[in-house]
C-alpha cells in the first residue's frame, strides 16, 4: 500500500502537535490581553490547520483500509466480500489524499498560496514577439478565467501591429503562485506570421516572469529610497488618458529596480499598484540570492533558476506544445485556449518529488 515518506510523515506530526500546543496558547488568558500576539497565533493556525485537517482524514483512510484488510482475510466470508469489494476504491483514493496532503505542506513552507504579479516581455522576432507576447497574456487570462482567479492590468507597451512589448498584470485567488510558478523562464514559439505571404514558419520568442506578491510588512521600504515620477497614461482609456497625470512610475534608488503603473485612472491607485510590482521584485530577488547560495553549497541548482533559459516551445504548425524541463508534450489548441492545466499538473508533480527531497 502506498504511505507518506518517513520524511513526510515526520514533519506532519510535528504541524500536528504545533497546532495543539497553539491552541492551548490561544486560550490562555494572558494571551488573550496582548492582541498583536493573538493575532500572531491565529494567523499561524490559520495556515497550519487546513494542513493538520488533510493529515487527518489521510489517516482515518489508512486506518479504512487497514480494517478492510483485515477484514477480507478473515474467516467470515460474507464480510469478507464486502470488505474486499470495498478495497478497490479506497485504495483509489489513497494517492490522490496524498499528493494533495504533500502539496499543503510543500506550500506552509513556500509561497505557493500567494497572489502573483506576471510580466511578459517580448525577445527577438520584432512584430511577431509582440504579438506572441500577447497572446501569452491572452492564453493566462483565459487560465484565470477558468480557475476563478482575477485578473488586474497594472502597465503595457503596446507594438505597432497589436502586441505587446511588454505587458504586466496581477493574478489573484486561490493557491494562484502555486500554478503559475511554472510559467517563468523563455517562451518560443513556431508559426507562420500573418504577415508572410510566402508561408513560411518563423521562430519568435518572449520572457515571463512570475513574482509572488508579498504584503508591505513583509518588504520594508524606505521613502526616502524612491524617486517617483507621474505622467500621462498613454494607452487605452477614452477622454481620461493624456488629460490628467495619473500614470506613475516608482525607482527604487538602492537597486536601480524601476516600476510603473498606468491602467487605473487614479494616480493613488496606480502608486499602490507599482508599489506592489516593486515589493514583488525586491522580494523575488532576494529570494532567487538565498536559492543561488543553497544551489552553490550543494553544487546543483535549487529554486526558481534562470529565467533565460528556454522552458517550452509552441509549435504552431505541429499543434504541440513541448515542455523541455518535463520532455513531455502537450495538445497546443487546448492550452491556447486557456486549458493549461495538464501541463501545470505535471509540472507540479515532477517539483513535487524535487521539493521533497529538499525538505
Amino acid at each position: 500500500m502506498t504511505a507518506l515518506r518517513p520524511k513526510i510523515q515526520q514533519k506532519l506530526d510535528g504541524l500536528a502537535a504545533r497546532v495543539q500546543e497553539l491552541l492551548a496558547q490561544a486560550a490562555d488568558p494572558k494571551v488573550l490581553e496582548r492582541p498583536e500576539r493573538l493575532a500572531a497565533l491565529n494567523k499561524e493556525l490559520g495556515l497550519a490547520t487546513p494542513v493538520v485537517a488533510l493529515y487527518r482524514d489521510y489517516q482515518k483512510l489508512v486506518q479504512e483500509i487497514a480494517d478492510c484488510e483485515a477484514m477480507a482475510a478473515g474467516a467470515d466470508r460474507d464480510f469478507a466480500d464486502l470488505a474486499a469489494a470495498e478495497l478497490p476504491d479506497l485504495r483509489a483514493r489513497l494517492q490522490p489524499a496524498i499528493d494533495g496532503l504533500v502539496d499543503a505542506l510543500l506550500a506552509e513552507d513556500g509561497d505557493d498560496r500567494r497572489d502573483c504579479i506576471v510580466e511578459i516581455r517580448a525577445g527577438t522576432g520584432g512584430e511577431e514577439a509582440a504579438l506572441f507576447a500577447r497572446d501569452l497574456c491572452t492564453l493566462y487570462q483565459r487560465y484565470a478565467t477558468r480557475m476563478g482567479w482575477s485578473f488586474e492590468p497594472m502597465d503595457a507597451t503596446p507594438a505597432e501591429q497589436g502586441g505587446f512589448k511588454e505587458i504586466v498584470f496581477a493574478l489573484r485567488g486561490r493557491n494562484v503562485f502555486a500554478a503559475m510558478q511554472f510559467e517563468s523562464g523563455g517562451h518560443r514559439v513556431q508559426r507562420v506570421p500573418e504577415t508572410e505571404a510566402k508561408g513560411r514558419v518563423h521562430t519568435s520568442a518572449a520572457t515571463v516572469a512570475v513574482l509572488p506578491e508579498v504584503e508591505e510588512v513583509e518588504i520594508r521600504i524606505d521613502d526616502k529610497d524612491l524617486r517617483v515620477d507621474t505622467y500621462r497614461s498613454s494607452g487605452a482609456g477614452g477622454q481620461h488618458v493624456n488629460k490628467t497625470e495619473s500614470a506613475v512610475r516608482i525607482t527604487h534608488i538602492p537597486t536601480g529596480t524601476v516600476v510603473a503603473c498606468q491602467e487605473e485612472r487614479s494616480q493613488l491607485k496606480n502608486r499602490q499598484r507599482a508599489m506592489a510590482l516593486l515589493r514583488s521584485r525586491i522580494y523575488d530577488a532576494q529570494k532567487r540570492a538565498v536559492d543561488a547560495a543553497r544551489a552553490a553549497e550543494r553544487k546543483e541548482q535549487v529554486g526558481s533558476g534562470d529565467r533565460s533559459d528556454r522552458i517550452r516551445t509552441y509549435n504552431f504548425p505541429q499543434d504541440r506544445l513541448s515542455d523541455h524541463r518535463i520532455n513531455r508534450n502537450f495538445s497546443l489548441a487546448h492550452v491556447m485556449e486557456g486549458k493549461l492545466d495538464p501541463v501545470v499538473q505535471a509540472l507540479q508533480a515532477d517539483a513535487r518529488e524535487r521539493r521533497i527531497e529538499s525538505l
